[in-house]
């Protein structure tokens, strides 16, 4: 009998957090959908082996523990010689800021298992098994206030392979699990590893660091849509105004994400995530980079579907970002510094852009797993223009342009008041003609802006 009624109790229990997470009040989407561009930091025990294990380039980047099948006992042995004493958070948060960049997405817990934060419920973190012995999220929480950006946190969910209790079913089972420590995939128990750590590492990250603007969460994979449910419920009851992407599972969050691609993945809010080498963390080897250029036509192509661009960079073992990353981040600050209006706070105008081809990207087929070396993002610079709109007014986006005159189709038939480059006080000439808008850019447009992507304001009447 007794145990009739606990079943009855847990039912209605998962049954009203279930009730809970589809009737709450959804938080405001408003600084998310203005903000367009943000900073992704990979950052853990990987990025201290910086792409090698025990004297060779390791397989899998991020990722080498499960490619390499290293037992947690040896993986756990990076943390001695991690001692990030570059590390600033100041710094980083400055850079992300002088790009242009709103917010800051900081990853607490990779798959590895080990937290990136000072966590009570595991003694497997940065605090207490690294000779650091700093809290880098604490720090970086208080730089987040101190410029004013939002501060948002990765944390996987899903995959966990320091845990002995998390499974996985992609693309067949104990494909991503931890089985040469934990073999036995039949004997894991998700609910467990749920109980006894994610939902308390949830309650520690939104309960110690002030407001949190997303908890991006990763891998969904064997959690139940109960579970789900009782995780975005938790959110709602800590800091209701957090937003969590659609990672958490179970139809329910707040934006969708779209990763190594710039295809739309929802109509609603969605977010491109994409990495600037191969690798989400650093990794010595890593020596295939987007150009700025590339980079900010990225930006412009998904802000112009409505989207967000999380752009990732992965810290080095020391604590400092990579030189050719620090480069590319600067470049783009400048450019921002030039075109910003056209990018922050705006919303898609009628239609994205005209003379563009969209292009099929080639990935890499080797990698079967599709986790370490996978960039479906587009690859060409061919000139195209790209729209977006801010109240009366409609940016024209020039991308990788070199010609002084140009016809905009797209703007056939608009009441226009006046048409300006920014970055440029000298007069742009333009006309409406049966074809479109005919514009002639001034004579040195070129030397107005780092990169040659350009950008035309369009005042309307």
């Amino acid at each position: 009998m007794k145990i009739k009624k606990s079943i009855i109790l847990l039912y209605f229990v998962l049954a009203s957090c279930l009730t809970m997470a589809q009737t709450m009040a959804k938080p405001d989407l408003t600084w998310f959908k203005n903000a367009k561009f943000g900073l992704f930091l990979h950052w853990g025990l990987y990025s201290q082996t910086a792409g090698d294990w025990n004297g060779h380039p390791a397989k899998g980047g991020e990722h080498f523990m499960l490619y390499e099948r290293i037992p947690v006992k040896t993986y756990a042995t990076i943390a001695n010689d991690f001692n990030p004493i570059q590390f600033n958070a100041e710094t980083w948060v400055k850079q992300a800021k002088a790009t242009g960049m709103k917010y800051i997405v900081y990853t607490t817990k990779h798959h590895d298992g080990f937290a990136m934060y000072n966590s009570a419920v595991s003694q497997y973190n940065i605090v207490k098994q690294t000779p650091f012995k700093r809290d880098p999220l604490a720090e970086l929480a208080a730089a987040c206030k101190k410029y004013s950006l939002k501060l948002c946190l990765y944390y996987s969910l899903g995959r966990d392979w320091e845990d002995p209790d998390v499974p996985t079913n992609w693309p067949v089972k104990a494909g991503r699990s931890n089985t040469w420590d934990y073999p036995n995939e039949d004997a894991k128990v998700f609910s467990r590893y749920f109980e006894r750590k994610v939902k308390p590492q949830i309650k520690e990250l939104l309960s110690n660091y002030g407001p949190i603007g997303v908890l991006w969460f990763d891998t969904p994979e064997l959690i139940s849509k109960k579970e789900s449910a009782e995780l975005r419920a938790l959110v709602a009851q800590l800091q209701p105004q957090c937003l969590v992407n659609n990672r958490i599972g179970g139809g329910y969050g707040d934006f969708s994400i779209s990763e190594q691609t710039l295809d739309a993945s929802s109509k609603k809010a969605w977010e491109a995530c994409i990495t600037i080498g191969k690798n989400w963390g650093y990794s010595r080897h890593d020596s295939t980079w987007k150009s700025t250029e590339m980079l900010v036509r990225n930006l412009i192509d998904v802000v112009a579907n409505n989207g967000n661009l999380l752009l990732n960079v992965g810290p080095m073992g020391n604590g400092a970002f990579p030189n050719w990353a620090v480069k590319r981040l600067d470049t783009i600050g400048a450019w921002m510094k030039i075109n910003q209006e056209a990018i922050t706070g705006t919303s898609p105008f009628r239609l994205p852009a005209e003379g563009y081809d969209k292009e099929t990207a080639k990935t890499d087929d080797k990698n079967t797993m599709k986790d370490a070396v996978h960039d479906a993002t587009p690859k060409s610079t061919k000139a195209d223009v790209f729209f977006t709109t801010k109240g009366r007014t409609v940016y024209a986006l020039l991308r990788s342009w070199h010609n002084q005159s140009l016809r905009l189709k797209s703007l056939n038939g608009m009441p226009i008041k006046a048409i300006g480059l920014l970055g440029s006080r000298k007069k742009v000439e333009w006309q409406q003609t049966a074809e479109g808008v005919a514009i002639t850019l001034p004579a040195d447009f070129s030397k107005t802006n780092p990169i040659p992507i350009y950008t035309l304001k369009i005042d309307l009447k």
